[in-house]
């Protein structure tokens, strides 16, 4: 299957190899792990858009914007019946590194980060079946830290529901 046919509906100026490393969401978070952490929520996960702009303050300075969509569903909420703020925490920390990844790729690196941390403001409720828009925008991408920001909003009620700011670091040598 070409890069061309894998990446139809994703809007942006993303590159089609760009594009189509990110559309495979489960390959990249799930090594072969069907029965990983919140695996439902990640093959559910929808690519919408990449693309590489340049920063509106700093003109020179390009930046990442990856754009997922999914629906809220049982596994995702608390007792309430609204989005689990883990659940929230977990959108943010998928996604935003899939805006980190696409701005590395687009220029020619390819190192994986780890998080670093994970600052998160919670600011209203999504209950099952509302959908949402997970704009995420890359920070500041470096040889050994990157950054990016996250706005989960509610399609459903146009409202922001959670907004974070991920920060990731090259890993450290593994010691044996």
């Amino acid at each position: 299957m070409s890069s061309a046919i894998v990446t139809v509906g994703i809007s942006g100026n993303g590159s089609e190899e760009v594009k189509a490393h990110l559309k495979d969401i489960p390959k990249l978070f799930l090594n072969n792990r069907p029965n990983s952490f919140a695996a439902s929520i990640i093959t559910r996960l929808s690519l919408t858009e990449v693309s590489i702009k340049s920063n509106a303050v700093e003109p020179q300075r390009k930046e990442g914007l990856v754009v997922h969509t999914i629906t809220v569903e049982e596994d995702m909420v608390n007792g309430g019946g609204n989005i689990h703020g883990g659940c929230s925490a977990f959108l943010i920390d998928i996604c935003s590194t899939a805006s980190i990844m696409a701005l590395k790729i687009s220029q020619g690196l390819t190192t994986l980060d780890v998080s670093q941390s994970l600052n998160i403001v919670y600011h209203a409720p999504a209950a099952i079946g509302e959908s949402l828009r997970i704009v995420n925008t890359t920070m500041t991408v470096g040889r050994r830290v990157a950054s990016a920001r996250t706005e989960i909003w509610s399609e459903t009620h146009h409202r922001l529901v959670a907004s974070g700011v991920h920060i990731k670091m090259e890993p450290s040598p593994t010691k044996l």
